[in-house]
């Protein structure tokens, strides 16, 4: 399962596994769990009793799910599972299940209910301590439990749902209807932490030190002696991992950032500026645009285009890495003049490649229990014959760990709280083929949708901003001429963690100042347009 190999040892209680059932509401569930200061490992429904239990999980929670208990077959989890003593909460799907495999009865009723929605709760249970009598959650069900095992008891109804939360507390098994990890059920967090501190009894300890010591612990234990490559692209993500593994085995670490052709306006300074004289980490500066734009050259389709960076991208570090061995100073690459100098280590062979992927990219690229959606360069793009090991200190956090760990280990500001960027950078925001000329008029609409955004000062309350250049021309007319040009369309987005985003609401007044800019100072563009699709049904990216 991605991210295998992150559970920090030094925790003193186990886990909460979240046993994945299919659909996103598993990836949720994790980072609310690790809201609660409670360590969490997402798990397939698939893994048999023996493995789960061998990692002594302090509790077990059985995710929703998009199929139906009724179906046949319908996921379900090894049996032995519920006879192990570990207390287990199931939500939605896994309420279900918990019913129908211990006993009681999950039928079709034809009174789904979706959305907000009324709860009563009839009876006492450490879930619910202190809760109203009334009280509103989110539901999201076509099946209903229509009766609870032998001697097992019904704590809260719906109107739609007769058993809308129900328990064992001898056998410390509770079940809810309802998404108690949405922002839309009342006291859904208290609800996660009843079951996490008081039912299971884990002790708060997952904190942003915590999470630094065990990945420091991780990577030295992982890497040795060896020296370490690192890929910088500008993002929050990378600079992170960089700042880690550089605690973690200090002169081994030597940063490599590609400039592709493909970043935003000012990216390669302010990484200098960062990493080489704040940090004082080797950094080596390899100017690749000709090759990236020469291999793009007539690629349209998205995932031919990230593909084709990725493996690019890992061609360039085995030719740094190989330069590592022979030489204390970087020579002059293939790809052009390199700047920055280089450890003067052992000489021994550069095995190990850091990156900055997280959880999310993971899911996207791809697993056993969710549809690919797309292949992060990260991840999915990478070629089958890569030479070196990867170190991915960030592999299963969330954004928000993600910055928070970079203030705790001193990253500025401006890179801590910088909006995410793909790995393929301006590439998947032209639609098409990629070339110099394109890339050149995104990078400078890119930067004045950057600078009007920060300047209304919503930077911080939006996920992402940036602009997209379509594959198509638009008819204008600009003095007393007719024009031919490229359109540019606003993409800004606000979420919580990427798994979902609603489109942002900008001012009118933000939104007449950028498309005047941008017409009037880029040349070659005559027409703005703004992307208001939500994801789902699209992604924040437009490739």
């Amino acid at each position: 399962m991605p991210g295998a190999g992150l559970r920090p040892e030094g925790l003193r209680a186990g886990p909460v596994l979240v046993v994945d059932f299919g659909a996103q509401y598993a990836q949720l569930i994790a980072r609310r769990v690790r809201e609660a200061h409670v360590f969490s490992e997402i798990v397939p429904h698939t893994m048999p009793a023996a493995e789960l239990l061998a990692r002594r999980p302090s509790g077990i929670i059985l995710s929703g799910g998009p199929k139906s208990v009724n179906e046949v077959p319908a996921p379900v989890v090894d049996p032995a599972v519920y006879d192990a003593g570990v207390p287990i909460l199931g939500i939605c799907y896994g309420a279900q299940l918990l019913a129908r495999e211990l006993g009681g009865e999950v039928a079709r009723t034809g009174r789904g209910e979706y959305g907000r929605t009324a709860l009563r709760i009839d009876a006492s249970s450490p879930l619910f301590v202190d809760w109203p009598a009334d009280t509103e959650v989110w539901m999201s069900h076509g099946d209903a439990i229509t009766a609870v095992p032998d001697g097992w008891e019904v704590v809260a109804t719906t109107a739609g749902a007769p058993v809308a939360a129900f328990q064992s507390r001898d056998r410390r098994i509770y079940g809810v209807q309802f998404h108690p990890e949405v922002v839309h059920t009342e006291r859904g967090a208290d609800l996660l932490e009843a079951f996490l501190l008081d039912v299971c009894g884990c002790p708060p300890t997952w904190t942003h030190t915590s999470i630094i010591e065990s990945q420091v612990e991780a990577v030295r234990a992982q890497v040795g002696t060896a020296p370490v490559l690192c890929a910088l692209s500008g993002g929050v993500d990378s600079a992170v991992a960089a700042a880690l593994v550089h605690k973690a085995v200090g002169d081994q670490l030597t940063c490599v950032f590609v400039d592709t052709g493909l970043m935003r306006a000012g990216e390669g300074e302010q990484v200098e500026e960062t990493f080489r004289r704040q940090f004082a980490v080797d950094l080596v500066h390899v100017k690749a645009a000709d090759r990236f734009f020469a291999a793009l050259a007539g690629v349209t389709d998205p995932e031919v285009k990230r593909k084709t960076i990725g493996e690019l991208f890992i061609r360039v570090f085995e030719e740094v890495a190989r330069d590592l061995v022979h030489a204390a100073t970087v020579p002059a690459l293939a790809a052009g003049p390199a700047t920055g100098s280089a450890p003067t280590g052992s000489g021994a062979p550069v095995g190990f490649l850091v990156q900055g992927t997280l959880y999310p990219d993971v899911i996207e690229s791809g697993s056993p229990d969710a549809a690919k959606i797309k292949s992060h360069h990260n991840v999915g793009g990478l070629p089958d014959d890569l030479a070196f090991d990867l170190v991915e200190p960030l592999r299963l956090l969330f954004k928000d760990e993600v910055r928070a760990v970079g203030e705790e280990l001193g990253l500025p500001h401006d890179i801590v709280w910088r909006q995410p960027f793909p790995g393929p950078g301006l590439a998947v925001r032209i639609v098409g083929e990629v070339t110099p000329e394109r890339a050149e008029i995104l990078r400078a609409a890119d930067a004045i949708v950057l600078e009007e955004i920060r300047r209304a000062g919503l930077y911080r309350e939006l996920w992402q901003s940036f602009a997209v250049l379509p594959a198509v021309r638009t008819v204008g007319v600009m003095g007393d001429g007719r024009t031919y040009a490229y359109p540019i369309v606003i993409r800004a987005v606000t979420s919580d963690d990427a798994m979902t985003a609603d489109w942002a609401r900008l001012p009118y007044d933000l939104l007449e100042r950028l498309s005047s800019r941008i017409i009037n100072e880029v040349e070659g563009v005559n027409r703005v347009a703004l992307d208001i699709t939500s994801k789902p049904p699209g992604t924040i990216e437009w490739e």
